[in-house]
């Protein structure tokens, strides 16, 4: 067999296995998407913004971050797909860009993170705290919502102290959900009967206390973006010689 044509057969071989590890990978991917984006229509449609705790941020819920990720994915999947599948040039060079640039950014907001912490938790209390201002009033239902999920399920009160609540009702009250044993109008009752831990710190304690499975997954979305990246540059680098080598 002539060297030629056994290069050529190997480089056709190569290219098949690199499309179908492409297009499992991207299938894969674009499922995801479609999961992600499934829930976050779910939660829009039967629960409203109930994840939305920011008064300078309205739209930044639950549902709609995953609606947002969820769509990303989905697009990002079926470019990677559809040039697995044609072996097209322009699309896996797409892919490639749009998935390194996800990749850099994500990296990049984890340095900011970890540099800026205090200045983000400063923030984040003040704007907490200017997001308790509107609860309970028209057309904040999905704030309220959110903190009354948030206080029951994590035992807590206010942003950084049950006394939070006090400049809100402008008398020494706190919500019916900061109670230890939720009634109507439980919260006008002795302070005895109230939580009084923060939400602030009993919500980072959670994310300490699940750190491991946080930066799993971390590891294991940064792993599978650099499959994706490696899959897609070798296809894009294969496919350029496989055409330069029948030009």
């Amino acid at each position: 067999m002539r060297p030629e044509l056994r290069r050529c057969r190997m480089a056709e071989g190569c290219m098949m296995a690199l499309r179908y590890g492409m297009v499992f990978f991207n299938l894969l991917f674009w499922l995801g998407g479609c999961g992600i984006l499934g829930v976050g229509v779910w939660l829009s449609v039967t629960q409203g913004n109930f994840a939305t705790l920011s008064s300078s941020l309205p739209s930044l819920s639950a549902a709609n971050l995953l609606i947002a990720v969820g769509t990303i994915i989905m697009v990002i999947g079926c470019l990677g797909c559809v040039g697995a599948v044609k072996e097209s040039r322009p699309l896996l060079l797409t892919f490639f860009i749009l998935l390194l640039l996800i990749f850099f950014l994500e990296i990049l907001s984890i340095m900011l993170f970890f540099i800026y912490q205090d200045e983000i938790d400063h923030y984040a209390q003040r704007d907490l705290k200017k997001g308790l201002q509107l609860f309970g009033t028209e057309g904040n239902v999905g704030l309220t919502n959110a903190w009354m999920i948030v206080q029951t399920d994590f035992r807590c009160c206010g942003v950084t102290n049950h006394t939070d609540w006090f400049e809100v009702y402008n008398a020494s009250r706190v919500p019916d959900s900061c109670c230890l044993e939720y009634s109507d109008n439980c919260g006008l009752d002795n302070p005895g009967t109230w939580w009084t831990a923060p939400c602030y710190e009993r919500v980072k304690d959670w994310l300490n206390e699940n750190l491991v499975a946080l930066w799993i997954f971390a590891l294991c979305t940064a792993l599978t973006q650099i499959l994706g990246l490696v899959f897609s540059m070798t296809m894009f680098c294969q496919a350029v010689k496989v055409e330069t080598f029948y030009a």
